[in-house]
């Protein structure tokens, strides 16, 4: 596992709101128009807001896990789905707990979840959509 975050996901309570604070009150720019997430370019990597109960159930949670587990998630987005598989074992027997082990995504990617000693919960997903540079930096724009 290369040593990088590629997205950090707040779950948030109510999206519209989320939005509206990052985009219109603090100026900052979205990446992208997908359904029920909203993500930034934050220079190499990523920062997205999901409905929190949406981000803990992903994660493998009980969608009341809100504010405890499943209100922040980091990612480490891999160039392969075979990565994926690999990240999460090499996480997985350095003491981490497999929340979810990767399975295609509903958004057209490969994704799971574990969680670090601390309960921590980390997505390992491979996306499709995303281009992955060689120092790790990840940008919402399709791969060429």
């Amino acid at each position: 596992m290369e040593q990088r975050v590629s997205l950090v996901t707040l779950g948030v309570a109510d999206l519209e709101r989320a939005r509206r604070f990052y985009e219109e009150g603090l100026g900052w720019r979205r990446g992208s128009d997908l359904p029920g997430v909203v993500f930034f370019q934050t220079g190499g990597s990523i920062f997205a807001l999901y409905p929190r109960d949406d981000l803990a159930r992903d994660a493998g949670l009980p969608a009341d896990a809100g504010a405890e587990s499943g209100a922040i998630a980091l990612a480490y987005n891999a160039r392969s789905r075979d990565e994926v598989d690999a990240v999460l074992g090499e996480a997985e027997s350095a003491g981490a707990t497999i929340l979810k082990p990767a399975e295609d995504a509903f958004w057209g990617g490969y994704s799971g979840y574990f969680a670090d000693p601390d309960g921590h919960l980390w997505e390992v997903a491979w996306n499709p959509h995303w281009t992955i540079a060689s120092d790790g930096s990840v940008s919402l724009e399709k791969p060429a």
